[in-house]
């Protein structure tokens, strides 16, 4: 392997965070390509390995993974250069789409664009959960905590970490097999408990100062985005049920149909998906006290988001090897992955039923408590842009980009017909 200079890391995961495009599975393979295959930097062993271990943390996998490739090559300065540069491109993006939709937002030929990128949303998630199922779906076991995930949220409305809780439980409890006996820390670097404590402090001391000192809102916000870092196991898509209820219905923040509008564009930045956190941060702060304060809640979310990913790492790196060989805990991933599924089943039914619906009311007995859609107030024109999108991206598989024109376009043809 070469030892690249902190000038090559500059330049080579600059270049990664502006062509991550594509969500975890692209971004992997981008660098792979620029890693493994061009440099190489890292053999293939280590990067499946860092990979695995990434699938284990909370966070955005694809950005943890820069992180820890970065700090393999200079350490935690390196991991540093790796992982911001990873999530700066999207999140300057992320800023002027918020200006953009603050301010162009309630036009109607506007509106009717965000129909269409409403409907290429649900066949945005749908291929999520496709690709998940498709991973994680592996047994009866898996299909049987998948099906209880999605009961558990969908009817009973059981929090999100509880559930991902329960799964981990379950999978590490009932893990086969046992841990090589012969692996070993993958470098001579002791614990980084001063490195641990420091990331530790930096992420929550700046929240503390906020609870005491600063708008209430700030807090809340930069408190909210810390909690979900800790339990985004799964990808963006697993939480996104879960900060829509908490966002829109129990802070009142947004609204539903601007937390779909802030997924979709959000899918067309570079980086990570979670960036949609900035995105409602921003948009929460300019239309409770304007420009100033979506900057502020911008910079706070992107701070209680992204700031435990270089915590994991830094703490978990040097004990790469260990980790990957402990089948407890590639179970519990195993059981969190599964129930991931049954969560982005609930995010697409919740998705489409407020898309296609004008009305969406709340059926309560007990503990049950399920979305009824009013039926008649369904919405034809979003029904057929459903079906464009589909046929789109997965009929003819077109890009993203492509499909997110298309369907704005035609959003704004209907409204004019």
């Amino acid at each position: 392997m070469n030892t690249p200079t902190r000038s090559d890391l500059f330049y080579v995961f600059g270049r990664i965070g502006l062509l991550s495009f594509g969500g975890p599975a692209a971004q992997i393979a981008l660098m792979h390509r620029e890693l493994v295959e061009e440099r190489p930097w890292l053999d293939e062993k280590t990067f499946l390995r860092a990979l695995s271990l990434c699938m284990l943390l909370p966070g955005p996998e694809a950005m943890q993974l820069a992180t820890y490739a970065g700090w393999r090559l200079h350490g935690v300065w390196g991991g540093l250069i790796a992982g911001l540069l990873f999530v700066l491109p999207g999140a300057i993006v992320i800023a002027a789409l918020v200006a953009l939709y603050a301010a162009f937002g309630d036009v109607p030929l506007i509106q009717a664009a965000f129909v269409g990128i409403k409907a290429a949303v649900i066949v945005i998630v749908l291929q999520a959960l496709y690709r998940v199922a498709h991973k994680a779906l592996t047994g009866a076991t898996a299909i049987a905590m998948a099906g209880l995930a999605f009961l558990a949220i969908f009817i009973f409305d059981l929090p999100f970490p509880l559930i991902i809780l329960t799964a981990a439980v379950w999978g590490y409890l009932t893990a086969k097999g046992t841990r090589d006996p012969k692996s070993r820390p993958s470098t001579s670097t002791p614990m980084p408990w001063r490195t641990a404590l420091f990331c530790a402090a930096a992420w929550l001391v700046p929240l503390g100062i906020l609870s005491v000192a600063g708008p209430p809102l700030l807090a809340q916000i930069g408190w909210f985005f810390a909690k979900l870092a800790v339990v985004t196991f799964g990808g963006a898509y697993a939480v996104l049920a879960y900060m829509t209820q908490t966002v829109a219905f129990d802070f009142n923040w947004i609204s539903t149909e601007q937390m779909i509008d802030a997924l979709g564009l959000a899918e067309t930045t570079p980086g990570p998906l979670i960036l949609v956190t900035q995105f409602v941060a921003m948009l929460t702060g300019y239309l409770q006290n304007g420009p100033a304060m979506a900057i502020a809640a911008g910079l706070v979310a992107l701070w209680a988001t992204f700031v435990p990913c270089f915590l994991w790492i830094f703490v978990a790196g040097p004990y790469l090897d260990l980790i990957a060989d402990r089948p407890r805990l590639s179970s519990a991933l195993a059981g969190i992955t599964a129930a991931v599924v049954g969560v982005i089943l609930n995010l697409s039914v919740w998705f489409a039923l407020h898309v296609l619906f004008a009305e969406v009311v709340q059926w309560s007995v007990g503990p049950i408590r399920l979305p009824v859609p009013v039926w008649s107030s369904l919405q034809f024109g979003a029904g057929l842009l459903v079906a464009l999108a589909a046929a789109l991206m997965l009929g003819a598989r077109l890009g993203l980009a492509q499909s997110l024109g298309i369907l704005a376009l035609a959003g704004i043809g209907l409204s004019l017909i």
